[in-house]
């Protein structure tokens, strides 16, 4: 157990024949006492600072790690949202491509279907066309006939 002031205090010497001057014993056991009550007193707020500074220490190390682990999910948070962005980017081309393939295959059915609309009107007219040439022979064909000139020097009354 280590010594106390009052240890040092209440210490008491045997006497002697030729002993120590006991004023000069006491004062300087006044002196060790109080320079020891002095020492005491820096140790304890040594000790006192020294667990400030470890709970400082700790609350740093407690902030290290929230930093720690906020960084990390920042990180984790910034990553999803890249793939998150890149698998969306994708689905947007995905979709595009479809509508684009879509908007070609309904222009190339609409442009097939003109075709054939613009062949069947070809086949029309010329058939009207060869339908029309041979009406218009026969209509030339009766004019030429003498029937008409029979009927035009035919007298009249």
């Amino acid at each position: 157990m280590p010594l106390t002031p009052l240890d040092i205090h209440n210490k008491e010497f045997k006497r002697s024949l030729r002993g120590y001057n006991e004023d000069e014993v006491n004062d300087f056991l006044d002196r060790v006492i109080k320079d020891y009550e002095g020492l005491i007193r820096q140790h304890k707020d040594m000790e006192e600072r020294c667990m400030q500074l470890e709970d400082q220490v700790k609350n740093f190390k407690m902030m290290e790690d929230s930093l720690s682990k906020s960084l990390m999910l920042a990180q984790d948070t910034a990553e999803e949202l890249k793939q998150n962005a890149r698998k969306e980017a994708q689905l947007v081309i995905r979709e595009a491509e479809k509508n684009a393939d879509r908007i070609v295959q309904d222009a190339l059915t609409k442009a097939r279907k003109t075709a054939m609309e613009l062949d069947e009107v070809k086949k029309q007219a010329a058939i009207f066309k060869a339908r029309f040439h041979s009406l218009m022979s026969a209509q030339m064909e009766m004019l030429k006939a003498t029937e008409w000139e029979e009927f035009i020097n035919e007298p009249i009354g």
